[in-house]
């Protein structure tokens, strides 16, 4: 692994970075046409059980740059366990453990909330972000994930 994207800064989202997570998570190829993620960032930011951590990199300050969204997280605590959901890091800042920086942030952040374990869901054919969550260690929880839509 690289060494660490130089001074990113890990920390909760704000309406102000809807379009960019959600471009990220686009770009990512983590939205599906059933889900939408505009929505999903919103809820996430208004419910005292979810949030959308964000990954930051330096702008130019100089020329009036903000600081770009480089990753982010959504996290979750259903009342039983907690969940994430896109985890997505920019392409230009891969390999440099912010992926693993992102899920070990909201993790605490789970914890804080009480949830006991965290789960998430990969899709079958997406084997290498199978890899990463091993690496990581997690494990297949053996279990079917069944969804009706309304």
């Amino acid at each position: 692994m690289d060494a660490r994207v130089p001074d990113v800064e890990i920390g909760p989202a704000t309406q102000a970075d809807a379009a960019a997570v959600v471009a990220l998570w686009g770009e990512a190829g983590l939205t599906r046409p059933w889900n939408d993620p505009d929505r999903d960032f919103a809820d996430a930011l208004v419910t005292a059980t979810s949030t959308v951590l964000v990954a930051r990199a330096p702008g130019d300050l100089a020329a009036g740059e903000d600081r770009a969204v480089v990753g982010s997280v959504l996290a979750g605590f259903d009342g039983h366990r907690g969940w994430l959901y896109y985890l997505a890091v920019a392409p230009e800042a891969r390999g440099q453990g912010l992926g693993r920086e992102l899920v070990v942030t909201a993790e605490a952040w789970l914890a804080g909330q009480g949830a006991p374990k965290v789960q998430l869901m990969v899709r079958h054919e997406n084997a290498d972000v199978q890899a990463f969550y091993a690496a990581l260690g997690y494990e297949d929880a053996n279990c079917v994930v069944l969804g009706r839509r309304f």
